[in-house]
């Protein structure tokens, strides 16, 4: 055997190895299921329960980014002919995501119980319902995966799971809106150059609502149907929202409304503070045709930190997602001509809360992107 041989050997070997140890490391994913039950448990061990309330925020925003850095980043890719049909093949990657969410609607009875025990304060009670909406809004992201899939038992439970955080729009909105008008002035989850989040929230809440039924709307009217029908699945998921709703609220009273409802938008904001970083002032060039470019790597921000990309399933490999959006987060890549940001997700988050600091950090950025192209940040 010739010494390139045993080179592309060991290196298939290695790569092996390290997506074998990746594999497992996705069981990460499942740690904010956890959180909530360990917090309390840590909470009434210290007789700190209305402190440790407030613990996922800290755990995800405050420890997460400091074990980033730490960790480092990860910019290993399978191998399309050898590592990727095997991958897709193994039942592994898919059970923890549909075990995702039966964790969470399990997770979501347990937490309203613990609630209405009286355990907390009113202090001690937000901290309860923000902790148990950023889980809501790590679902979301679950959701996210599924939604994509062509399998029925994913796609349902992806609807499912989004029901639950009041945000069922999301998954008409996203696949037929986003992923079509991604990094273009039409479409509602793109942020601009110089935009803050706060302005772009509320449109963001609006203008996915109205276009998850708009866009509904239009495809049952190519089928010869009307809009208010049992055909339109919109329909069908926020009867699940209400029902769900009905239900906290029938056997926990104001409380339960209050729960239900309140960990709903803390969930739903977390995804919109997604979209907001995920391609702000990226944008796709308008053909001579009027046409935009096709979407490609460089129409999405990306960051390999390791613990990150566990921990929300490969989303921040978020620009091959949008280029091939069937693939699955098992298999998404890095690549190098996609633009990134300095930090993971989780601190990202924080970062954008604060417009001055987000400016100063991402328009630079943005900037240097399009050098020479400066109309491209109108």
């Amino acid at each position: 055997m010739s010494t390139t041989q045993l080179s592309v050997n060991r290196e298939a070997t290695r790569r092996r190895i390290l997506l074998t140890l990746k594999k497992y490391s996705y069981l990460i994913a499942m740690v904010p299921l956890l959180l909530p039950p360990l917090l309390l448990a840590a909470g009434q061990a210290t007789d700190l329960v209305n402190l440790f309330s407030w613990g996922v925020p800290v755990v995800v925003f405050g420890i997460i980014p400091v074990l980033d850095m730490l960790l480092g980043k990860d910019s290993l890719n399978p191998d399309e002919e050898t590592d990727v049909p095997r991958m897709v093949g193994e039942r592994f990657y898919k059970a923890i995501t549909l075990g995702w969410v039966a964790g969470f609607a399990a997770l979501l009875v347990w937490s309203m119980l613990e609630l209405a025990s009286g355990t907390f304060s009113l202090v001690g009670s937000i901290g309860w319902i923000v902790s148990i909406g950023i889980v809501g809004g790590l679902g979301i992201n679950v959701a996210h995966e599924l939604i994509h899939k062509d399998e029925k038992l994913e796609t349902r439970a992806g609807g499912f799971l989004l029901s639950l955080v009041c945000y069922a729009g999301f998954k008409v909105e996203h696949l037929r809106g986003h992923h079509v008008h991604v990094s273009t002035p039409e479409d509602a989850s793109s942020s601009r150059y110089n935009q803050s989040l706060y302005n772009f929230l509320p449109q963001a809440y609006m203008r996915n609502f109205l276009n998850a039924w708009k866009l509904e709307a239009e495809r049952l009217q190519r089928k010869g149907h009307k809009a208010l029908s049992w055909r339109n699945e919109l329909i069908w998921w926020y009867s699940i929202s209400a029902l769900a709703l009905a239900g906290f609220t029938i056997a926990f009273g104001w409380l339960g409304a209050v729960f239900f409802l309140g960990q709903s938008f803390i969930a739903f904001t977390l995804l919109e503070i997604v979209n907001y970083l995920e391609h702000y002032g990226l944008h796709r060039r308008k053909l001579e045709n009027g046409r935009y470019e096709r979407t490609g790597p460089e129409h999405s921000w990306n960051s390999n930190y390791f613990l990150t990309n566990v921990f929300l399933f490969h989303l921040q490999r978020h620009s091959d997602h949008h280029a091939w959006a069937k693939r699955r987060y098992q298999i998404l890549r890095h690549h190098d001509v996609a633009p990134q940001l300095p930090a993971g997700y989780s601190a990202m988050i924080v970062l954008a809360m604060f417009p001055p600091l987000w400016r100063r950090v991402m328009n630079p950025r943005v900037e240097a992107y399009y050098e020479g192209e400066e109309h491209q940040l109108a």
